[in-house]
């Protein structure tokens, strides 16, 4: 019996392309980059499976030309970068990988919270540009945390493994969300606010939702007005859900001290008058970005269109 025929828009970690490999036929071998328009709309035209990533617009109109496709397994938590809707309509199955990043993530956002407030990049330019002449008693002084508060806006998987990791610090965490967490799933030190308590309270504050319409600017001008000049603020969760535009007005003007930035509103583009800032840490996007976990999101998304292609219910069918 033939393999079925599988899009994988772009290259995996090894283990995962070796057991695609075995399992399916490859319409094309991917690359490291997101195929064109073109070479996409060929692409889901002719497989029966795609594995997408979320730079890849699965829209409307790719689904309308695709009367072979069954599943579209997105590589990723969100899939916002899928039409869900008009899948379903034509009986196509989206998948996603659930929890299995969370950690890296909550790791990642505390990665970018250290630097920051220690600022950690500015220091390693610093020696290794060959201009460090010592230990100085004011050089890059930081921001201390212990005894500051963790603001955390979507009390998901993400922002409560990300609360988790706060006692470390001794950060006293609030946070606001769409509903607030029974007590069986929370720490007791966890508290629940108003959107106005959790900008004016926190001396951190880090952003884990999905981007929805409602999530869209969610953090804009009037956010940023009401947050300390002092604190920091960090996205590890979509671009969009921070303007970019009026986080640098803030930056620059003084009433934001700065900020640690995962993803972007127009990515893989980023606000120039962000860039130069040395009170910004930018990364590539790195939030799931180890071998294990992005071998395990891969392995997801093979286990979810062998189930559909094999007449079964997808494991994370969203």
């Amino acid at each position: 019996m033939a393999r079925p025929l599988l899009f994988v828009t772009r290259r995996l970690p090894d283990p995962v392309m070796a057991t695609i490999r075995e399992r399916f036929r490859l319409f094309v071998e991917p690359s490291d980059d997101s195929p064109t328009r073109e070479a996409l709309v060929a692409g889901a035209r002719e497989a029966e499976a795609l594995i997408c990533t979320l730079t890849e617009t699965i829209d409307e109109a790719l689904l309308a030309a695709s009367p072979r496709l069954r599943v579209v397994a997105n590589c990723a938590v969100g899939f916002n970068n899928i039409a869900v809707s008009a899948a379903k309509a034509r009986g196509i199955v989206v998948t996603n990988t659930p929890d299995v990043l969370t950690d890296a993530t909550a790791d990642l956002t505390w990665a970018l919270l250290l630097a920051l407030a220690r600022r950690i990049v500015e220091g390693h330019a610093l020696v290794q540009s060959g201009r460090w002449r010592g230990w100085g008693p004011t050089q890059l002084l930081g921001t201390d945390l212990t005894g500051k508060t963790l603001g955390i806006v979507g009390m998901g998987r993400i922002g409560q493994a990300v609360a988790r990791r706060a006692p470390g610090f001794e950060m006293t965490v609030i946070y606001h969300s769409r509903r607030a967490l029974p007590d069986s799933a929370q720490s007791s030190t966890w508290r629940s606010v108003t959107m106005d308590e959790l900008l004016s309270g926190s001396d951190v504050l880090t952003l884990h939702l999905p981007l929805t319409d409602d999530t869209r600017h969610i953090i804009g001008r009037e956010q940023l007005r009401r947050m300390k000049p002092t604190a920091l603020l960090i996205n590890t969760s979509r671009g969009p859900v921070l303007d970019e535009a009026a986080l640098s007005e803030a930056l620059r003007a003084g009433r934001l001290a700065g900020a640690g930035l995962d993803v972007y509103e127009h990515e893989p583009r980023i606000q120039p008058e962000l860039m130069g800032l040395a009170q910004v840490v930018t990364l590539p996007h790195l939030g799931s970005a180890t071998l294990a976990t992005r071998s395990r999101m891969g392995m997801m998304c093979v286990e979810n269109v062998e189930a559909v292609l094999a007449g079964r219910p997808a494991p994370n069918a969203v």
